[in-house]
């Protein structure tokens, strides 16, 4: 019996069996999903994994991952008419297989076109300046508007990012002169500003230094006047005392005495260089006296000698003649009080000026305080020099304190 034919048709079964098995197994991915259509229909999704389907049947495979979708560089003309180079980047991702396979017939294609036609309509209504600062609106905007349209296709538009606004070479190069020419004008204003800053800083320290300048010559004036007055207080008082002394030594003296001491004037006025020496109108009175004295003339009458008490009770006695003088420690002490005073108000003005120094850029321009406050003047005080003067004045005695106002001597008892 021949068995050849029945070989050859167990063979083919075998085929055609393998042949639909495999038409029959699907294995799904799991980022995938299967859409199944028999002879045109639609029939069912199958999921991740192993499937069994019809043979008749064809097998679609969707991808859901996200994925990503590059807007081709395109020209846009912004509404300042300012030709640039604008492309961009699209993620998307298919949430409805079947709307994507049947509602569009690439959805690559048609996403990426209508992401090109949506951004040039969207640039050309904004200015440049816009465009370069604004991407993120620009961004957002354009995300909704295709998210609203893929939606009917099953995609979902994630994110839209501009990637390259690229203005033509006019265009940047005027850009590039104008940023230059506002840099220049703000390093010209801010260089102005600096100037300005720096001349009223310069004027307020010349200020400060003149007031300043000022006060130490106010107040050295105020010393050296201070000084002054001592010392002709100390003067007037030393002459006054010199003339007591002289009153009260030449208490004594009588007529011939006085009359020596008057030639021995006329002396020493005619030892000095002058050629010509005028003499009073009353030194014939002088040479009148001078011959009595020598017994020329007539005789001269004696006069007695006054004794020390006839003398106090005339002129005073010897401590109301002779006054309080200072002792050399009292002034020294005063002198000391009025250097420390001075070295007092050196520092507070080199305090002064330090923390001006140290003070905050601050702050714009700062006010100087009063010059009073800066240095006050002295207070209106007796003067040292009769302060001291007064201190001095000799215990025991009933003398006032000198106050400046020449005393009479007292009067004499009778």
């Amino acid at each position: 019996m021949d068995y050849t034919f029945l070989i050859i048709g167990v063979v083919l079964a075998f085929i055609v069996l393998l042949v639909l098995l495999t038409r029959m197994i699907y294995t799904i991915q799991p980022y995938q999903q299967g859409i199944v259509t028999l002879l045109g229909s639609y029939k069912r999704m199958i999921n991740p994994g192993f499937n069994l389907v019809s043979p008749l049947a064809v097998v679609l495979k969707i991808d859901l991952r996200t994925q990503v979708l590059e807007v081709p560089r395109q020209e846009v003309i912004t509404k300042d008419n300012s030709p640039t180079n604008v492309d961009a980047i699209i993620y998307i991702k298919v949430v409805d297989a079947p709307k994507a396979i049947f509602q569009v017939q690439d959805y690559h294609i048609a996403t990426v076109a209508l992401a090109q036609t949506t951004l040039r309509s969207i640039i050309g209504d904004m200015e440049l300046d816009e465009i370069l600062y604004n991407r993120e609106r620009i961004n957002t905007r354009l995300r909704d508007i295709l998210d609203e349209a893929t939606d009917k296709w099953g995609v979902r538009v994630d994110a839209v990012e501009i990637k390259e606004v690229d203005p033509v070479g006019p265009v940047k190069t005027a850009m590039e002169e104008q940023t230059s020419a506002e840099r220049q004008r703000r390093a010209a204003v801010l260089r102005a500003d600096g100037e300005k800053r720096s001349a009223i800083l310069v004027a307020e320290g010349q200020k400060r230094s003149r007031i300043l300048q000022a006060e130490g010559v106010r107040q050295s004036q105020i010393l050296e006047a201070e000084g002054a007055r001592v010392a002709t207080i100390l003067q007037a008082q030393g002459e006054s005392q010199r003339l007591r002394i002289l009153s009260l030594g030449a208490g004594v003296l009588d007529a011939k005495a006085l009359t020596v001491l008057s030639l021995d004037t006329v002396a020493k006025v005619g030892d000095g260089q002058a050629t010509k020496i005028l003499f009073p109108f009353e030194f014939s009175r002088l040479m009148e006296g001078a011959s009595e004295y020598m017994g020329t003339s007539r005789q001269v009458p004696d006069r007695s000698l006054n004794t020390l008490d006839e003398l106090e009770k005339r002129i005073g006695s010897m401590d109301s003649i002779l006054g309080p003088i200072p002792k050399q420690d009292e002034l020294l002490s005063e002198i000391k009080s009025i250097e420390d005073e001075i070295k007092a108000e050196s520092e507070e003005s080199t305090r002064m000026v330090t923390s001006y120094g140290k003070g905050t850029k601050a702050e714009a321009v700062a006010i100087l305080p009063p010059a009073d406050e800066i240095a006050p003047p002295p207070p209106s005080a007796p003067p040292a020099a009769s302060t001291a003067v007064s201190a001095g004045a000799t215990p025991g005695t009933s003398e006032p304190p000198f106050d400046g106002r020449r005393r009479a001597p007292p009067r004499p008892s009778s």
